[in-house]
This record gives structure tokens, sequence and C-alpha cells, in this order.
């Protein structure tokens, strides 16, 4: 099985230019998942620049931690640029989050159209936290939005309320659910990753573990 890891490029967000990047758990703790599975990940960007990290504070975790010195994080700081990716080959896309995807994934077309063809094929398509907001006008081939009628979630509004309100450009869970979206928030900052069929979701860090676990289960080995 092969997993394309798609990350931002992004490094500062809103007003206060807020450091920001792809936030390690959520990288680092499906990253772990795809690995234990035997998986082949591979990493792209949309820019084809090295991406951020955020939450280096979170580095003694284990699983953070084997990511990080590892090939993981040197794999990731090679990523490709996605023009330059046949995302056919590939079983799953996966999307994770952090503040740097609100920044650069809202609107990408090629990133809209990689999601939605990767779908339509019958791949796997996932994202946790922010990562989803990359789902967001995301159109299939019927002129339908991806996320409308899914059960899916993400960062939540009332966790994005004690977090990153002045910094965020929109609410996430508000513009996810404005598509159709069929929105499921749990209690803040606690694990929540759902699977729709192929579409899985989770709403946050503690997130991160669950999406990767469900895609396995989806894919097998």
């Amino acid at each position: 099985m092969k997993i394309l890891i798609i990350v931002s490029n992004a490094n500062a967000i809103g007003p206060r230019n807020r450091r920001t990047g792809t936030f390690l758990p959520e990288v680092a703790h499906p990253y772990a998942a795809f690995d234990k599975a035997g998986y082949q990940v591979d990493f792209a960007s949309l820019t084809g620049d090295t991406p951020y990290l955020d939450a280096l504070h979170e580095a003694a975790d284990p699983d953070n931690l084997k990511f990080l010195t590892g090939k993981g994080w040197a794999d990731m700081q090679h990523a490709k640029l996605l023009s330059t990716v046949d995302v056919t080959g590939y079983d799953a896309v996966f999307v994770p989050g952090g503040l740097a995807p609100m920044v650069d994934m809202p609107e990408a077309p090629l990133l809209k159209k990689v999601i939605a063809e990767t779908y339509e094929r019958g791949a796997v398509v996932g994202a946790v936290c922010h990562g989803p907001v990359s789902l967001l006008n995301v159109k299939l081939s019927d002129g339908s939005y991806l996320v409308n009628g899914r059960q899916i979630t993400s960062f939540t509004t009332e966790e994005e309320d004690n977090y990153a309100r002045a910094d965020v450009p929109f609410d996430l869970q508000s513009a996810l659910t404005s598509q159709g979206a069929i929105f499921h928030a749990a209690a803040p900052w606690s694990a929540n990753s759902i699977a729709d069929g192929r579409l899985v979701t989770g709403q946050n860090p503690a997130s991160a573990k669950g999406v990767g676990e469900k895609i396995v289960a989806i894919l097998g080995k």
C-alpha cells in the first residue's frame, strides 16, 4: 500500500503573523500507523518548498520522537511538488493539520482536483484537525461538494475560540457545515475520529492516531 501525505507550506497565519506549520503529532501519529502496517509513505506539498513543523514541544512523545529522528521528518523535508506527483499510484491521501493548511489549502485548485479524483477512483481520503480545510470547496464530477451529506469532523468552533480565533481567516466547522457536511463535534481536545466510507476525518491532535488507524483498517495490509 502507498500513502501520500500532502502538507502545507505555510509558516505564518493571520494579522499577527502567528508562527505555524504542520502540527507534529498530526503527521507523526498517522505516519506511525502507516509505518507499522508496512505501507510506503511519501510526502508532497503545494509549492515543493521545505514544510514547517509546529508543536515541537511535544517531541518527547515516542511516535513524535521517532518521526523527528527517523525517516519521517527526513522525507517530509524533501516533500515533492504536488504537481509533479502521479497521485493515481496511491491508495490513500492524507492531510495533517496545524494552522498552516488554513493559509494555503482553502482554495488551491490542484489540491481540490487531486482530492476529488482520489476519492472518485475509490481510494481513501483522510485529514485531521485543520487538515479538513483541504476538503472544503472540493467538487465531485456531478457538481456536488465532497463533504455534502458526509459524516465528518474537524477542529471545532469551540476549540478554535480558545486557540486561534484571532488568527484564522474563517471558522472551519461552520464552513464545512455550510457545504452540507454532517458535522460531529466531541468534547474539546478529546479523541474523535470518523470514517464515512472512504472519507476519514479527525477533530484535533488527540484524534490523529485514530485517523491513521482507521485508514489502515480500511486499506488492510
